[in-house]
């Protein structure tokens, strides 16, 4: 793995991060790659505000992974804290070969410098892999998640 990169996404990334999104059944149902402009919006938005960090992972200047990484101060748990992880994505030649581990201990990390005292994320029923990999880096199915679509 010394030859991957984990840096902040730049816009030339957008591409390949929205490729890496659409790439399962699930994703290729929400994202529209043909059509850039609402995710360079997005990604405008993301760049103004400093809770949030969406990053790459690129090996050989190819994007192999991604995830956003968001930063959210509170009042409860006495004033904590807390990151939220979302878009956690690889590429499929690259499952299984430690990145998305890389990506998770990054964002981990990243949430400590932060001064984070819980780390949160969600991850579709369906995505029962998904779930077994998060367990197997320390997360607990602890709640019940509710989403309204606006």
């Amino acid at each position: 793995m010394e030859d991957l990169e984990i840096r902040p996404a730049v816009k030339e990334d957008v591409p390949a991060i929205v490729a890496l999104l659409a790439d399962d059944p699930l994703g290729a149902q929400r994202e529209t790659p043909d059509d850039m402009s609402p995710y360079l919006t997005a990604f405008e938005r993301l760049g103004a505000d400093p809770n949030q960090h969406l990053v790459v992972a690129v090996r050989e200047s190819r994007v192999v992974g991604t995830l956003q990484l968001t930063i959210i101060p509170g009042l409860s748990r006495r004033g904590a804290t807390r990151s939220i992880i979302e878009g956690v994505r690889i590429d499929a030649d690259e499952r299984g070969s430690g990145l998305g581990t890389r990506l998770i201990e990054w964002a981990i990390d990243e949430s400590r410098r932060q001064g984070c005292q819980l780390v949160q994320l969600t991850s579709d029923n369906t995505r029962t892999d998904a779930h077994r990999f998060y367990e197997r880096l320390g997360f607990s199915a602890s709640h019940r998640g509710f989403k309204l679509q606006l």
